[in-house]
This record gives structure tokens, C-alpha cells and sequence, in this order.
């Protein structure tokens, strides 16, 4: 037995003393709100109602039980009203700060069909740990190894200049020679989202292997900055394809390396990581860059 439908056929009728008018206030059949009062009776072993051909009127215990039904009537509806809050509370993520505003707009405009209302927090990989961490967010979309990540974003070379056909690009073709010696030395610049050990890292050592002066090899705070510096010289930005075309660059693999960026969810509630993940991988992969 449904006790709170039940209890809601039971005050309906005895409020308008007709099992007609009463089934019709809750919207359903009069055949149905009998057979719901019938069985709050012989769950609790007494008569509610007296019927009667004309009208329907309170029994003495029905007078005793309708106060608790109508208590229990407002607290179901009260805890309807509270779940629906619940689901519509903002719902805090960290994501990188290298998310486009279309794709995370489309993000969080999908997940409320998923019963959670996202609210992005952009942020730097050390500091979306910290975040999560702190549970100053609900969950982080974190950097983490590719290899075994729910989200791979494969990284090359951008450029201003367009190289006609694709091709890839070697990072040893930076090295200066003696006549450039004294010119101002190509770089491959680093963004934030990248500073992480299994991208800066191996980055690094590929120029170390190949001849390249430490200065070649930078990171940046801003990828504004770093874009400008890509667009008024020959440096190279190492980017996704998606954000190398979002930013108007030419992009190229890189030759000796296959590098790329792995994401996953972190939360200190496993429910929380799991209401993230349980939403469709292309639309978190979509913001990250993830080729479709």
C-alpha cells in the first residue's frame, strides 16, 4: 500500500464528504480513492469513513487519524520540495582554465537534464586539486597520466605560420646552428595547463636530447601572453589541435614525441565523482579538447 497516496484519498474525501467531489480534488478516480481508503482501514483494523448513500462523514477514529494524515500529506511534500533544491543546488566543479566558453556553456546546459546543476570554476591543474581537496568544490576535473584516463588530449606545435601541408615538425630543427649562434633562438612555450611532470617533463627532456639551450623550453603563466608571442615570432605553442584552431594558429605533430594531456574526476565524495562521471564522456571531452 501506497500509505501516503492512500492518505491523501482519505483527507480529500472526508474534507468534502463525497467520494466523488473528494477523488476528483486528487485527480484521480472514485473507484480508486475507495479502494485507497479501504486499505488504510485494514492496515490500521478500523473504520475511517461512514458511507452513506447522501454523504461520507468521519468515524470517531477517522476524527483521531486525520490530523497524522495531514501532517504526514505536508511532510512528503515538503521532503518533495527539498529534493527538488537538492538537485537544482549548484552543483561546484573545477575545470581547466583552457576550456572554451561554448563547450562548457553546452556542458552545463545538458547536465541539467541530468539532474545536476553544474557551476564551473575554472582553474589551474595544482590549484583544481586543491580545490576538491579543500571541498571548496564538489568535484575537479584533474590532470592525470593518459595512458589510463577517461580523457586523452593529444598535444602538438602551433604556429602563426601556415606550413602548407601538414607535416610533422622535429624539435631538433631548433637547434641553433653556428651562423644563428647570436640570433634570437625559437621556443616552444609551455602553457599552465601543461605544467604537470608527464607533460612539462618529457617535454624538457627532448630538448635537452636534441641540443636545445634550457632557454628554449619555457613555461607561461599566460596564454595570452604566449599566444602574442606566437603571432609576432617564429616560437611555437604546444597546444591541442581544437585550441590551436580556436586561437587562429597553424598546428603540426611533433616528431619525436607522442604527448598528450589525461584527465579524470576527483571528489572527496564518491557520490559526487560518480554523478560526474555518470554523464556522457563527449560532453566533458567536448570542453577538453577531446577530437570528436
Amino acid at each position: 500500500m501506497d500509505l501516503i497516496a492512500a492518505c491523501k484519498a482519505f483527507v480529500a474525501v472526508s474534507g468534502h464528504g463525497s467520494f466523488t467531489v473528494g477523488a476528483a480534488a486528487v485527480r484521480i478516480p472514485q473507484s480508486v480513492a475507495s479502494r485507497r481508503i479501504a486499505a488504510l482501514e485494514e492496515h490500521f483494523g478500523a473504520r475511517l469513513l461512514t458511507r452513506s448513500s447522501r454523504n461520507v462523514t468521519l468515524t470517531p477514529f477517522g476524527r483521531e487519524m486525520l490530523p497524522s494524515a495531514r501532517r504526514l500529506i505536508e511532510l512528503a511534500e515538503a521532503m518533495e520540495h527539498d529534493a527538488e533544491q537538492a538537485r537544482l543546488r549548484p552543483f561546484r566543479l573545477a575545470v581547466p582554465e583552457i576550456c572554451g566558453t561554448r563547450p562548457l556553456a553546452r556542458l552545463v546546459a545538458e547536465a541539467l537534464a541530468h539532474d545536476l546543476n553544474l557551476d564551473p570554476r575554472p582553474a589551474g591543474p595544482d590549484r583544481r586539486a586543491e580545490l576538491a581537496r579543500t571541498l571548496e568544490v564538489r568535484a575537479a576535473i584533474v590532470a592525470v597520466p593518459p595512458d589510463d584516463s577517461p580523457w586523452r588530449v593529444p598535444l602538438d606545435l602551433a604556429s602563426q605560420a601556415d606550413p602548407g601541408a601538414v607535416q610533422s615538425i622535429y624539435v631538433e630543427t631548433l637547434r641553433a646552428g653556428r651562423a644563428e649562434r647570436d640570433a634570437r633562438r625559437r621556443r616552444v612555450l609551455i602553457q599552465a595547463e601543461d605544467d604537470v611532470p608527464h607533460v612539462r617533463d618529457r617535454i624538457r627532456r627532448l630538448g635537452h636530447s636534441v641540443g636545445l639551450q634550457p632557454a628554449q623550453v619555457v613555461v607561461t603563466s599566460s596564454l595570452v601572453a604566449a599566444t602574442a608571442e606566437v603571432l609576432a615570432s617564429s616560437d611555437l605553442l604546444l597546444s591541442s589541435r581544437s585550441q590551436a584552431d580556436e586561437l587562429g594558429l597553424h598546428w603540426r605533430p611533433i616528431g619525436e614525441l607522442d604527448v598528450a594531456r589525461g584527465y579524470d574526476v576527483t571528489a572527496r565524495s564518491r557520490d559526487d565523482r560518480r554523478r560526474v562521471r555518470s554523464l556522457p564522456p563527449a560532453l566533458i571531452g567536448r570542453c577538453l579538447g577531446v577530437e570528436q
